[in-house]
């Protein structure tokens, strides 16, 4: 199966955690219907990519990354490459690169949706428009005592107590990754309050 068919396959049958989150779900099916190349940075507007929720086993931190060029912390991810098969690998092997942990558990189902405009993405549209990400999360736990490094994408790589975030838009995806690692647990936003989504998160 290509990386394209392992994608429309997944999205397909997903069942997304709320309306908004099934109607991104619907939206980034349509687009990989409509387009073959739909999961390579080459695709304009828009293209699929895959990044990493990792949180230690205990559930109770979770490691980011300095961005960069967006000099904001976010999640581990990035573009699929041609040697990618499945989305979840995709994400697998930016998550290893960007954290330098090997042994990462990869749940295959998708946790969390974000579509986001990437002003750096190869620059805008002729008309003036952004390039947007149609960015598919993915969790995972890191091995007990794993040692994280920094890659040449970071600036710096660091764990973060779930309950006190860097970057207030992580709050919805950390809260649906908790969800999955504590089955029965409120999706609130860690800390208290109503989650919102990570709407400018810009994965690589």
């Amino acid at each position: 199966m290509s990386l394209h068919a392992d994608a429309l396959a997944l999205l397909d049958g997903w069942s997304a955690p709320g309306a908004e989150q099934e109607a991104l779900r619907e939206r980034y099916v349509a687009h990989l219907r409509a387009r073959p190349d739909g999961l390579e940075r080459s695709c304009r507007p828009d293209h699929v990519t895959a990044s990493t929720l990792v949180l230690d086993g205990a559930g109770e931190r979770v490691l980011l990354t300095l961005h960069a060029k967006a000099r904001q912390w976010f999640q581990l991810g990035g573009h699929c490459e041609a040697g990618d098969t499945t989305l979840a690998g995709a994400a697998l092997r930016e998550a290893t690169e960007e954290s330098g942990i090997a042994g990462l558990v990869v749940d295959p189902q998708p946790v969390h949706l974000s579509e986001h405009a990437v002003p750096f993405c190869g620059g805008p549209l002729p008309d003036g428009r952004p390039v947007h990400h149609l960015d598919v999360r993915f969790l995972a736990l890191a091995p007990a005592g794993a040692a994280h490094a920094v890659s040449e994408e970071s600036v710096d790589v660091a764990w973060w107590p779930v309950d006190a975030l860097p970057n207030p838009d992580l709050a919805e995806l950390v809260a649906l990754g908790l969800a999955r690692v504590r089955p029965g647990q409120s999706t609130t936003s860690p800390g208290g309050g109503s989650s919102r989504a990570a709407a400018d998160q810009p994965s690589r």
